[in-house]
C-alpha cells in the first residue's frame, strides 16, 4: 500500500510538470500567432487535425467508459452479453468512419501542400535574367550564421533578413557544410537546406502582424547540426513596399566600405584589413562567389540588434566576442582563425565595427 502511494505521487509529480512546462517556451518563437499567409493555412491544419484526435478520443472514451459500467460483472449474473462479432453494420460504421476522418484531413492538407510550393513566379525572367514579378533571397546556411543574397538586386547581408510586407518572398535555400534548416515560426516554415540540391518555398509577412510584433520576427535553424545549434538564431525585420524600395536604394549605394571615423576607428580599420578581411566582407554589393564568402557580411554590422545573432549588440558583448568567441558560440569558424588580440586592439576594432553602417552615396 505504501509503495503505491508512493508510485502515485511520483505520477502526480510529472503530471504537475508535465503541465507547468507546457507553459514555457518563448513567444517569438511559437507557431500559434500566424503573422501570414504560409503560417495561417499551417496553423488551420494544425487545429483541424487536433479536432480531429480530439473527437476521435473523446468518442473511445464514451465508449470505453459505457462498456465499462454496462457490460461489469454482476454478482450473482453469469449471463453472457449479446455478442456482436460479425456484425456487418458495425464492421461499415467503424471502418467508414475513419476513413471520412482520413478525407477529410488529406484532401486540404494535400492541397495545401501543393499551393506552399508553388514557385513557379521564381522562373520568370525577363530580357535581362532577373526573376521579373518576384523578390528572391538566396538563403545560405553555416556553422553557426546566416547569408542572405538577393541576386536580382546586387545585395548580401548577414543574420538579418530585410523583406517587405504583403508581398510574396521567394527562397532558394541551400547549406555550406552539414543540414540546417530554415524556420520562422511566426511566418511558416520550416524546410531544410542541404549541402546537394536547393530547396525552394515562399514566405509572405502580413502587415498588420508586422506591426504588432514591431516589424521583427526571429527565425531559427531547426535541424541538429552541431554544439551551437541552439544559438543559430537570426532576425526578420519587415517593411512596408515603400520602406523596402528606399533600404535596397540604400544599400545599393554603398559602392565601398564606410570610412572609419576618429583615430580609434582608423586603428581598428587597420587591424580589421589585416586580420578579418578576408573572410569578412564590409559592403553589401559583395560579388565573391559563395565560396569566398567564409564569415558574415558587416556592412551594416552597426546597425544590427544582435551580435553573433545572440548577444546584445554593446560595444562590451562585441569585445566579449572578439576576445573569446568560442566561449559564446562553440565549434564556430572564427575561433582561433585570427590570433590573440590584446585590449587596446579590441577596443579599437570594436570602435570601427559598431560604426559600420549603411549610408546613402
Amino acid at each position: 500500500m505504501k509503495k503505491r502511494l508512493q508510485n502515485w505521487r511520483l505520477i502526480s509529480l510529472f503530471a504537475i510538470m508535465t503541465l507547468f512546462l507546457a507553459g514555457c517556451g518563448n513567444a517569438q518563437l511559437s507557431a500559434l500567432n500566424p503573422a501570414g499567409e504560409v503560417a495561417k493555412t499551417q496553423y488551420d491544419l494544425m487545429v483541424l487535425s487536433t479536432l480531429i484526435m480530439v473527437l476521435v478520443i473523446i468518442v473511445v472514451v464514451i465508449l470505453f467508459v459505457i462498456v465499462l459500467f454496462r457490460f461489469r460483472h454482476k454478482k450473482g449474473d453469469d449471463s453472457i452479453p449479446k455478442q456482436v462479432e460479425g456484425s456487418h453494420k458495425l464492421e461499415i460504421i467503424w471502418t467508414t468512419i475513419p476513413i471520412l476522418l482520413l478525407i477529410i484531413l488529406a484532401v486540404p492538407t494535400v492541397m495545401s501542400t501543393f499551393d506552399l510550393a508553388d514557385t513557379k513566379a521564381m522562373d520568370v525572367k525577363d530580357k535581362d535574367g532577373k526573376t521579373k514579378d518576384a523578390l528572391v533571397v538566396n538563403v545560405r546556411a553555416n556553422l553557426y550564421w546566416w547569408e542572405f543574397e538577393y541576386p536580382d538586386l546586387g545585395i548580401v547581408t548577414s543574420q538579418e533578413l530585410v523583406v517587405p510586407t504583403d508581398q510574396k518572398v521567394y527562397f532558394n535555400l541551400k547549406s555550406s557544410d552539414v543540414k540546417h534548416s530554415f524556420w520562422v515560426p511566426s511566418v511558416g516554415g520550416k524546410m531544410d537546406t542541404n549541402v546537394d540540391g536547393t530547396n525552394q518555398f515562399y514566405l509572405e509577412f502580413d502587415n498588420e502582424k508586422s506591426n504588432e510584433a514591431e516589424n521583427l520576427f526571429h527565425g531559427k535553424c531547426a535541424e541538429l547540426c552541431g554544439p551551437s545549434h541552439a544559438l543559430m538564431d537570426f532576425k526578420v525585420k519587415t517593411k512596408t513596399k515603400d520602406e523596402f524600395t528606399a533600404w535596397v536604394k540604400d544599400m545599393q549605394g554603398v559602392k565601398e566600405a564606410v570610412p572609419a571615423k576618429g583615430d580609434v576607428a582608423k586603428q581598428g580599420e587597420e587591424i580589421f584589413a589585416e586580420s578579418c578581411i578576408g573572410c569578412h566582407a564590409v559592403t553589401p554589393n559583395d560579388s565573391r562567389p559563395e565560396a569566398a564568402r567564409l564569415a558574415p557580411n558587416l556592412s551594416n554590422f552597426g546597425d544590427r540588434d544582435k551580435i553573433a545573432g545572440v548577444l546584445d549588440h554593446t560595444d562590451e558583448e562585441l569585445g566579449n566576442w572578439l576576445e573569446d568567441p568560442e566561449k559564446y558560440k562553440p565549434g564556430n569558424k572564427m575561433t582561433g582563425t585570427y590570433g590573440e588580440l590584446d585590449e587596446e586592439q579590441i577596443s579599437a576594432l570594436t570602435e570601427y565595427l559598431m560604426n559600420l553602417k549603411v549610408e546613402s552615396k
